[in-house]
C-alpha cells in the first residue's frame, strides 16, 4: 500500500502527545478549506482509534493542507514510493476508488475510510474493495481488458527493478490465468459473487492480491 502504509507507519511509532493536542487538532480542521467530520463519528464509521485518526489527519494536513487532495497531488505522492517505475496510471485507478462519490477530490473521510478496509477491514471488505478498484467503468463488472489495465499499471509501478526481471508478456498472462478461473460462467465479465468466491477459494489468487496489497 506505498503511500498509505507510508503515512500509517506513524502511527506505530508516536509518542502519545498532550491532551490539550486534541483541541489543537479539533481547531485546526475548522482552518481548512474542507473540515472533515468530528473524529468521534469518523472512530464509530471506522476500525482506528481516535488517538490514530488524530495522527492520520496530521499526517494528510500536512500533505494537503487543504483539507482534500486532487489527482494530481495524489499521484505526486505516491510517485515518492516508487521511483524506479512509472506510478501515475496506478495511482489513477487507486485514486478514483478512493473518490467513492466521483467528485475528482479526497477527503479526509474518503481516506480513512479506505484506509480502515484494506488495513482493518474483513477478507470479505478488503476483496470487495479489491473490486471496486479493478471494475475502473463502476458498471458493477470486471472484464479482461479492465483487469489487464490495473495489473499492468501495477507491473509499470514496480519498475525495471522488480525481481525477478519479468517478461513484456507477464501481465497477459497474468490476466489470462485469473480471468479464467474467476470468469465462473465464461460470459467475458467476473461479477462480484464470481470474484469473492475465487478468490476465496483459490490460494495463488489470494497470494497474488496480498502481494499486490502492498501497492494498494
Amino acid at each position: 500500500m506505498g503511500a498509505v502504509m507510508g503515512t500509517f507507519s506513524s502511527l506505530q511509532t508516536k509518542q502519545r502527545r498532550p491532551s490539550k493536542d486534541k483541541i489543537e487538532d479539533e481547531l485546526e480542521m475548522t482552518m481548512v478549506c474542507h473540515r472533515p467530520e468530528g473524529l468521534e463519528q469518523l472512530e464509530a464509521q471506522t476500525n482506528f482509534t481516535k488517538r490514530e485518526l488524530q495522527v492520520l489527519y496530521r499526517g494528510f494536513k500536512n500533505e494537503c493542507p487543504s483539507g482534500v487532495v486532487n489527482e494530481e497531488t495524489f499521484k505526486q505522492i505516491y510517485a515518492q514510493f516508487f521511483p524506479h517505475g512509472d506510478a501515475s496510471m496506478y495511482a489513477h485507478y487507486l485514486f478514483h476508488a478512493f473518490d467513492t462519490t466521483q467528485t475528482g477530490s479526497v477527503k479526509f473521510e474518503d481516506f480513512v475510510t479506505a484506509l480502515s478496509i484494506l488495513l482493518r477491514g474483513t477478507v470479505h471488505e478488503k476483496l470487495r474493495w479489491t473490486f471496486n478498484l479493478y471494475d475502473i467503468n463502476k458498471d458493477g463488472y470486471i472484464n479482461k481488458e479492465e483487469m489487464m489495465d490495473i495489473v499492468k499499471a501495477i507491473y509499470d509501478m514496480m519498475g525495471k527493478y522488480t525481481y525477478p526481471v519479468l517478461k513484456e508478456d507477464t501481465p497477459r498472462q497474468h490476466v489470462d490465468i485469473f480471468f479464467q478461473k474467476m470468469d465462473k460462467n465464461k460470459d467475458g465479465i467476473v461479477t462480484l459473487d464470481e470474484f469473492l468466491e475465487s478468490c476465496q477459494e483459490d490460494d495463488n489468487i489470494m497470494r497474488s492480491l496480498q502481494l499486490f496489497e502492498n501497492v494498494m
